[in-house]
């Protein structure tokens, strides 16, 4: 089966229609969807190739304030609105009207459409069908490759008149929203041939949505649906209630072979309902769910790859200025420099995108400043900020990726290595954020005491809440990586004096890193070289001086770190980034954000680190059939978990204890690439 994938494909990031194998349809049956504790934490997401998106839930409620069915990059890939937060639905029979919504208000779910749900698909999108008086109705829900709008197709096995009701919220997808004497609770409506076209705009400071069908006439009836409640935000100890407004409603007559579409942009022009139409699939005879059946497995390795690319190409997006990039995660990151560079390799490169991939390392190479590729780009689509010590130093990883995966060469000789040479020569002097090389041992320096410039970089109350500045062990064990490579491309192209200055400095390197990482009493590495001392906490960032191309460290003491981290921090899900035992691991991630923070690297478990580990695994045991077995298990049950959480996605992280609990953002890039990239390297 091939389909036309409605997310952020890296065809549609090109602006090219691509045919992508498709991945089995997850699905859900009945008694999961009208189980509501259950139904509601299940997610879907739809992105757009922007930065824009459209998420929700399976029991089709709003859970968290990031969910809509229209979030509109307004200067992609940020500025993000929730413009449309949700259509709701209503079947008009003749023994009176059957609602399909939900929503969570104090202490009660109203309506109760959830009950109804006969199952819930999602495929190039989510599917929810209902059953009402013997009828089966259906809704699809696509967006618009490359433009804020979204489709919503209804269909029904019997003739059936529904009406449809916008709420709308209108406010940054970081905010909430409350009833405004202010906001215009008014319509425009415009019909030609049976085509019509309702304008609405609440707030004149954003952009009109226009509503496009082929309907009744708009009935205005404005009404606020006041203290909507969002419990995952409840659960993240935020703000939880917000008021959507409901200018109106109209219907819409289905039947067999007659279904209805209702299309929703913020594009200066109307959408074009009849070429939107063209994103929906030919519909396909019902599939019956059989009772009892869990969501389906992506048990087979084909499968598997197809799933996970899918997943990937959510991330892919253009900015404004057409340049590619990545978005770290959804619903709430947009473009960081590090994740974008971890997850390159994974992302794209394995998947045979070199030409994209490319397009995104210059992206970021045009913005390097200092010796440093940006860390973020803000929200707001501010100037770019640089606290950062490793984003640059896995770019490194990733055009040596790029490289090895058959690279054009005319990249690294004209693009990549003079930035290569500006970028080590930074370092050496000293750049933004007191990163430099200390000069009488050649380790690199990741800022002093205040400073969190590496990926453990949460913070609480303005202070690092795993503080790592100093010498942090994969910083360096990078740094050592990025002269080695910079001493080989420096060689390949005839440079001969740079060469050998890269290989004094990597050799300076390789004479300290033992002297200063090596912690005897645990038969492992110190963490990090802070000002006072070594840090002596288990964490698995000493991976990297095992699995990088360049390793550091002897074979007898690379294996005792892959046995230490093996033992206390590898689970079914990624790695831990705290042993337990230790006085500050935390075995949970709840609660407000100062909770959240000063547990978000004190244990919790990150997928991403399941790369590393593979590394590792393959440079101290060998290419084996055990060592490829213990690959294929430590990425297996990760892809297991693409059917629970937020469907056909990997998460930021999970907790660290059993159930494993999926916490952080439900779609994150750099987990699914290096699922990816494990996959890739299995074969």
């Amino acid at each position: 089966m091939r389909t036309r994938a409605s997310g952020a494909t890296p065809a549609a990031v090109r602006g090219e229609p691509v045919p992508l194998r498709a991945p089995a349809p997850i699905d859900v049956p009945r008694e999961v969807c009208t189980l509501y504790p259950r139904a509601s934490r299940l997610e879907w997401l739809l992105t757009n190739g922007t930065g824009g998106f459209a998420m929700g839930t399976v029991a089709g409620s709003n859970t968290r304030r990031y969910h809509g069915l229209l979030v509109a990059s307004l200067h992609p890939p940020v500025q993000r609105v929730v413009t449309l937060s949700r259509l709701e639905e209503t079947v008009l029979t003749a023994d009176g009207a059957v609602a399909l919504a939900v929503n969570q208000y104090p202490n009660t779910l109203h309506p109760d459409g959830y009950t109804r749900l006969a199952r819930f698909s999602l495929d190039d999108g989510p599917v929810w069908t209902w059953s009402v008086s013997g009828a089966e109705i259906e809704r699809r829900v696509l967006l618009a490759p490359g433009a804020q709008t979204v489709v919503v197709r209804y269909a029904s096995s019997a003739p059936a008149r529904i009406r449809v009701e916008p709420l709308l919220a209108f406010r940054d997808y970081h905010g909430l929203t409350h009833r405004n004497p202010d906001a215009w609770t008014g319509f425009e409506e415009h019909e030609h041939e049976g085509l019509r076209t309702v304008r609405l705009q609440p707030y004149g400071g954003l952009p009109s949505l226009r509503l496009v069908h082929r309907g009744s006439a708009f009935r205005g009836a404005p009404v606020w649906h006041e203290n909507v409640e969002y419990l995952e935000e409840l659960d993240r100890g935020l703000d939880f209630r917000e008021d959507l407004l409901l200018p109106g409603s109209f219907e819409l007559e289905l039947g067999p072979g007659r279904p209805g579409l209702v299309a929703a942009s913020v594009e200066t022009a109307a959408p074009d309902l009849d070429a939107l139409a063209g994103l929906f699939r030919p519909a396909e005879p019902v599939r019956a769910v059989p009772a009892g059946r869990p969501v389906r497995r992506a048990d087979a390795p084909g499968e598997a790859r197809a799933r996970l690319e899918r997943a990937a190409d959510a991330f892919l997006v253009r900015r404004a200025d057409r340049s590619a990039t990545v978005i770290a995660g959804y619903p709430w990151f947009t473009d960081w420099g590090r994740d974008t560079m971890i997850a390159l390799p994974g992302l794209l490169v394995a998947r045979g995108q070199l030409p994209l991939a490319r397009e995104v390392l210059e992206g970021f190479l045009a913005h390097l400043d200092g010796g440093l590729v940006p860390n973020r780009f803000p929200d707001a689509a501010g100037p770019a900020e640089y606290n950062t010590v490793d984003a640059t130093l896995f770019m490194f990883q990733a055009v040596h990726a790029w490289e090895r995966a058959g690279g054009a060469q005319d990249f690294l000789r004209d693009v990549f290595y003079p930035a290569a040479r500006a970028i080590v020569d930074a370092h050496l002097r000293g750049t933004h954020h007191g990163i430099h090389v200390d000069p009488v041992d050649g380790l690199l320096v990741a800022g002093g005491p205040g400073s969190n410039l590496t990926w453990m970089d949460a913070r609480v109350d303005g202070v690092p809440a795993t503080p790592r500045h100093g010498k942090p062990v994969e910083v360096n064990a990078l740094w050592y990586n990025a002269l080695r490579l910079s001493e080989r491309w420096a060689r390949q192209l005839g440079d001969g004096p740079r060469a050998r200055s890269f290989g004094r400095e990597a050799d300076l390197v390789a004479g300290a890193f033992d002297r200063a990482f090596w912690n005897d009493a645990r038969r492992c590495c110190f963490d990090v070289i802070l000002p006072e001392g070594p840090d002596g906490r288990l964490r698995p960032n000493q991976l990297l001086a095992v699995g990088l191309p360049f390793p550091l460290l002897d074979g007898r003491r690379r294996a005792m770190v892959l046995e230490a981290v093996e033992v206390a921090l590898v689970t079914p899900v990624g790695l831990r980034t705290l042993a337990r035992g230790d006085p500050g691991y935390r075995p949970s991630y709840r609660g407000g954000p100062s909770e959240r923070d000063s547990a978000y690297h004190q244990g919790v478990v990150w997928p991403w680190l399941v790369g590393p580990y593979v590394d590792a695994l393959f440079a101290v045991r060998g290419d084996s059939m055990e060592t490829r077995n213990r690959a294929r298990a430590a990425v297996t049950s990760l892809i297991g978990r693409m059917e629970t959480g937020c469907l056909g996605q990997l998460p930021e992280c999970f907790e660290p204890e059993p159930p494993f609990r999926p916490v952080g953002a439900p779609a994150q890039a750099w987990s699914v690439a290096e699922v990816l990239r494990v996959l890739a390297r299995l074969g």
